[in-house]
Formats: structure tokens, C-alpha cells, sequence
């Protein structure tokens, strides 16, 4: 797993892949990686860690050998970021329960309020080397 910081996320969302969107455009280092969470890279790297394979109303970050979830994830994503991004990493004062049961709610309600797409679709080529799966 020496591929750097990870993310995972579901590929067929249109809220996560906007989100995956608005990451890459203020990761301007291009430090992070990402993959879809039906992608079989995620589903051998969750095997691996002994994780379950998918779970599509999360999103799961590596760093360091380390996996993160939700809120924690999110915010964890936020220090790669440029601009004030960063800041938001304060957050995590914030105990857990509440952060992810406010993630909870948009996980939840995600497809309702944004939909969603019938299959992962290939990144844009410019930044098809960050994506460690292919289209499924």
C-alpha cells in the first residue's frame, strides 16, 4: 500500500464523485489517490485489512497504514487541501458521535438528494494516474 494517502469512495454517487472532484482540484501537490470502493483494488485492499469489502454509505481514507471512516476521514482529507481547508481539521475537538451523525444524515439521504449513476465512470484522463482501479 505505498501508493501514498488513499481515498475510497463510492464511484456510482454523484454527491461522492463531485466531492472526489472538489478534492483533486485543491490537492494542487497531488499528493492523494483515489478508488472506487466497487473497484476490485478496494475490494482486495479491504480483504487484505480484513475490513467489509462494501459499504456504500462511507468513504474510507489510508494514511500511514492507517484506515479512517467518515467524519474522521473527511476531515483528515481537509490537511491536503490548499487554501483554508486545512482548518478545517480543527473539527475534530468535535466528538466523534456528533460529526458522524451528521455524516450519517448526507450519507443516508445522498442518492435521494443528488442521485446517482448506473456504473463508475472513468476519471478525465488528466487525472486518470491518480486512480488506482479501473472502470467497472
Amino acid at each position: 500500500m505505498s501508493a501514498g494517502p488513499i481515498i475510497l469512495f463510492d464511484g456510482v454517487c454523484n454527491f461522492c464523485n463531485a466531492a472526489a472532484n472538489f478534492v483533486i482540484k485543491r490537492d494542487k501537490r497531488g499528493q492523494l489517490k483515489f478508488a472506487f470502493l466497487q473497484s476490485e483494488f478496494a475490494e482486495k485492499l479491504l480483504m487484505d485489512k480484513q475490513l467489509p469489502t462494501f459499504d456504500s454509505n462511507t468513504f474510507l481514507f489510508i494514511e500511514n497504514e492507517k484506515i479512517y471512516s467518515r467524519s474522521t476521514a473527511a476531515l483528515k482529507v481537509c490537511r491536503y487541501l490548499n487554501g483554508l481547508w486545512p482548518l478545517l481539521y480543527g473539527l475534530m475537538i468535535v466528538p466523534a458521535f456528533i460529526r458522524d451523525g451528521i455524516y450519517n444524515w448526507v450519507a443516508k439521504n445522498r442518492y435521494q438528494w443528488f442521485g446517482k449513476k448506473n456504473m463508475c465512470t472513468l476519471p478525465p484522463i488528466e487525472v486518470r494516474s491518480r486512480f488506482l482501479n479501473e472502470m467497472i
